[in-house]
């Protein structure tokens, strides 16, 4: 006599991708492929869909992919991924695209779309298995820093499956260019890394999650810290991996540094702070 197995509800959290477009990604008119978008999308579906029902999926099919305007290269791209509806043994996911220009952070939607996820469970107790409910939740409010997940390739990690130190830090200094940018509203590069700790090692298949935040500000430069975290895609699991700090510069057309408040916006800062503008 088979058991069925109790789960209860639980909510249906966005899960947020984000990268920039290199010239590589792009067509001969410098826009993002839309092959390229597409297979980023469904990334992100898919660890919205793992994360949510804590079991391996596949993609059952697409639809209602529609393309509005284009990401060119240079452009910081996010899809954000949210189960929208769960069955017994499938989940709908409802994923966005955005593109976001470096200077001067003006965003645009690109595309949305709806992929339909399948879970593949395995081992004792699969033929059992269903899908936790979905339970609806209030939009999340705005972050006040930069989150984004990706998930760990064999071709990002060494010979014993655990990914490469330079992989880890090159998504980490991703996502402190991204934070600094926004906050700047300008292009930005890496001046220095004054630390970087790891934790544990990252295994093939686990989810990463970089989070960013600006810790301080000078005339041109930011100081970024940026927590990695891993994740074990099936048991749920959420380990501190690495944390750096990571110096960010704002630079003009000349890539010399710039000051990244304009002169009359930080004595308005200033005086907000305490009721005396500075010069």
């Amino acid at each position: 006599m088979t058991q069925t197995i109790k789960t209860t509800g639980q909510p249906a959290l966005a899960t947020r991708l984000i990268d920039i477009v290199f010239p590589g990604d792009t067509n001969h008119h410098g826009t993002l492929f839309g092959g390229a978008g597409l297979a980023l999308m469904d990334r992100v579906a898919f660890i919205a869909a793992t994360r949510f029902g804590r079991v391996p999926f596949v993609t059952a099919s697409c639809e209602r992919i529609d393309f509005k305007q284009p990401a060119h290269a240079g452009h910081i791209v996010e899809f954000s991924a949210a189960p929208v509806r769960a069955g017994r043994r499938s989940v709908t996911v409802e994923v966005e695209m955005f593109a976001e220009t470096v200077v001067g952070h003006h965003r645009h939607a690109c595309t949305r779309g709806i992929f339909n996820m399948v879970a593949t469970p395995e081992g004792q107790g699969a033929r059992d298995f269903c899908l936790p409910e979905l339970l609806p939740v209030e939009p999340p409010l705005p972050m006040a820093s930069v989150k984004m997940v990706d998930i760990v390739f064999p071709d990002q990690a060494n010979s014993v499956g655990r990914m490469f130190g330079g992989e880890a830090i090159s998504f980490m200094t991703k996502a402190a260019f991204v934070e600094a940018s926004r906050y700047s509203g300008k292009l930005v590069v890496l001046a220095s890394s004054e630390r970087i700790d790891f934790a544990r090692p990252i295994e093939i298949g686990e989810i990463v999650e970089a989070e960013a935040r600006i810790e301080r500000v000078g005339h041109s430069s930011m100081l970024v810290e940026t927590k990695l975290w891993s994740e074990n895609l099936l048991a749920g699991e959420r380990s501190i991996t690495a944390t750096g700090y990571f110096n960010m510069v704002a630079v003009g057309e000349d890539s010399r540094p710039i000051a990244i408040l304009e002169e009359t916006t930080a004595v308005e800062l200033s005086a907000s702070e305490d009721g005396h503008a500075h010069a």
